[in-house]
């Protein structure tokens, strides 16, 4: 890549979508907001060991069982799934349980997306709770940007959407940007500034769906910046901070 040529930055809406883009030499960040890209970043900041990113409920049991004190958690449709012990919660990892830990950790939509990538340069994690970490570190690499975003059962979703378009108007101008769904998730996170974030997503489907299971508190959580300022990024089967 020439030293006068900007690095490639898109947006990816969907898991369905993957195949349409080049992931070779690229970062790709993973975007679960609601809620395992969150909560994979707040167990990190609290200091948890690792997290590792399993696909299946059977998968997450059995390595639960050979890593002497570890812990397994995960959802399906929201709710903590059957033989694990945690669930997809943020809020359930407080430093003073989750530090020195191991976390096996399977999701819905999240975890799916992040083994579906190949030939990546990188894979990290973004949240809103990391959201100025992530910018900075995208900015820092140099390299061409995928921003992935799970979805929900490979339907498009708002929360992810406007993490996406977050980063795209903080850091868009470092980025070669040819991508009609960057430039949408921008002007919907535009559209969405000056508004409480959880507020602007009340009549979206994933807060309906989460609500109904009492998680307000969680979302509410999931869309706040900054929280924890670091960036979980996959070496090997593991999700570590990024030293």
């Amino acid at each position: 890549m020439s030293t006068t040529q900007k690095p490639r930055l898109e947006v990816c809406l969907s898991p369905a979508l993957l195949h349409l883009y080049d992931t070779t030499n690229t970062v790709v960040v993973i975007i679960d907001i609601f809620r395992a890209t969150s909560t994979i970043t707040a167990v990190l900041h609290n200091g948890a060991k690792c997290v590792i990113p399993v696909a299946s409920v059977a998968e997450c049991i059995s390595l639960g069982n050979e890593i002497p004190g570890s812990i397994t958690a995960g959802e399906r449709d929201g709710k903590v799934a059957d033989g694990l012990q945690y669930g997809n919660s943020p809020l359930e990892y407080p430093r003073g349980f989750i530090e020195d830990k191991v976390l096996v950790l399977t999701t819905t939509n999240g975890t799916r997306l992040l083994h579906m990538v190949k030939d990546s340069a990188a894979i990290v994690i973004g949240s809103f709770l990391n959201l100025q970490a992530i910018c900075d570190y995208l900015v820092s690499e140099g390299k061409n940007v995928l921003l992935g975003c799970s979805s929900w059962k490979d339907r498009f979703n708002m929360e992810d959407t406007l993490f996406a378009g977050a980063v795209v108007s903080k850091v868009g101008d470092k980025f070669d940007i040819n991508c009609d769904s960057a430039r949408a998730a921008k002007m919907l996170y535009e559209v969405s500034t000056g508004e409480n974030l959880l507020e602007f997503l009340k009549d979206s489907s994933h807060y309906r769906r989460l609500s109904g299971f009492g998680l307000i508190d969680d979302m509410k959580y999931c869309v706040t910046p900054d929280l924890h300022p670091i960036v979980p990024i996959l070496q090997g089967a593991e999700i570590v901070a990024f030293k």
